[in-house]
Order: C-alpha cells, then sequence, then structure tokens
C-alpha cells in the first residue's frame, strides 16, 4: 500500500480506548499514532498489550493548534455530521492524520477548522472510540491496498492478481528528455 498514515484521539479520557486504538494502529501497520489534550490519567500507562508505543512513533499535543503531522498529511476529521463523506465513499488521502473524537463527545471546533475532510461511518448512533478506529483504519486498508474485486456470488472465490509488472530498467542515457527541464 502506499502512503501513510497516522491515527489517534483527542481528548481521550479512558486508557482502555487509548491502547485499544494504539493496539490496533499497530496491527494495521500505522506510521504514528497520537492524542490531543488526553485526560492525566491517561497518561500514566496504556492498556496495549502489542506495546505499540516501541514501534510506532506517539506524538501529544496539547491542542489542536499544536498538532504538527508530516508536512502534506492531510488531516481527516472522523465526526458524525450532516456534511461528512459516508465511509463507504470517501477516496482516502495517500498521506492521511486520522482525528477521532473523544468518549462522550465530538470533534473540537479547533479540529474541524484544520481538517482537510470529514468523515462519518455510516451508524445510527457513535460507536466506541477504539472500534472506530479500527473500521477507519480497514477501509483504509480496503481502499488503497490491492485486493482482487469481491465475488459477485457468495462462496465464490476470488480471482488471483497478478503480480505487478514493472518492466526493465531503461539507462538514463536512453531515456526521452523531458521538454520542460
Amino acid at each position: 500500500m502506499r502512503g501513510y498514515f497516522g491515527i489517534g484521539i483527542e481528548g481521550v479520557s479512558k486508557p482502555m480506548n487509548l491502547g485499544a486504538l494504539f493496539r490496533t494502529a499497530h496491527a494495521f501497520d500505522t506510521s504514528f499514532v497520537f492524542s490531543i489534550d488526553p485526560h492525566h490519567k491517561v497518561r500514566s500507562g496504556l492498556s496495549d498489550t502489542s506495546k505499540a508505543l516501541g514501534h510506532v512513533p506517539y506524538f501529544e499535543w496539547a491542542s489542536p493548534a499544536e498538532m504538527a503531522p508530516p508536512e502534506g498529511c492531510k488531516i481527516v476529521a472522523v465526526e458524525l455530521t450532516d456534511d461528512a463523506v459516508d465511509l463507504p465513499s470517501f477516496a482516502h488521502p495517500q498521506r492521511a492524520c486520522y482525528v477521532l473524537g473523544p468518549e462522550r463527545g465530538s470533534v473540537s471546533a479547533g479540529v474541524m477548522e484544520r481538517a482537510e475532510h470529514v468523515v462519518r461511518i455510516p451508524t445510527k448512533f457513535c460507536i466506541n472510540v477504539g472500534l472506530a478506529g479500527a473500521l477507519i483504519m480497514y477501509d483504509r486498508t480496503l481502499n488503497l491496498g490491492r485486493f482482487p474485486a469481491r465475488p459477485i456470488m457468495e462462496g465464490q472465490k476470488p480471482e488471483t492478481l497478478n503480480e505487478p509488472f514493472f518492466g526493465s530498467h531503461i539507462p538514463r542515457s536512453l531515456r526521452e528528455k523531458d521538454p520542460t527541464d
């Protein structure tokens, strides 16, 4: 899969939720995880059985204004708003920073102002923040990964994808010159 992503929670207050999100992010091979203005209880430790923070960079920002994702990384707020794009219809950016809202709350106005995209999981009501993060990462994998199309009929096996073909090396001296150079 090309590109990279980071995922985190704003205003998280439950260590178990943060630990679950970070463990899942580690499993989905995230590039970084973060929290924005976490509750002081959360800072004391995580319930992360994969020890994700030993393998994935962690950033803690005090406010949305302090967020500093890598250059070119688009901030994607995950929120149940009327103008949000439903997750199954969303084209994920190659470089993305997904921000989930706190338990019993919404993504702040500060995050919404900085977000280039707002996406929603099409559910009747809010779900657990760790589960929401897992759904976002799974959908990103489906959207940007290289998978064969789903079979049309139940029980059919998917077609096998051919290995990518890149061709042979063309020496620089034989390449066509770009007229804009």
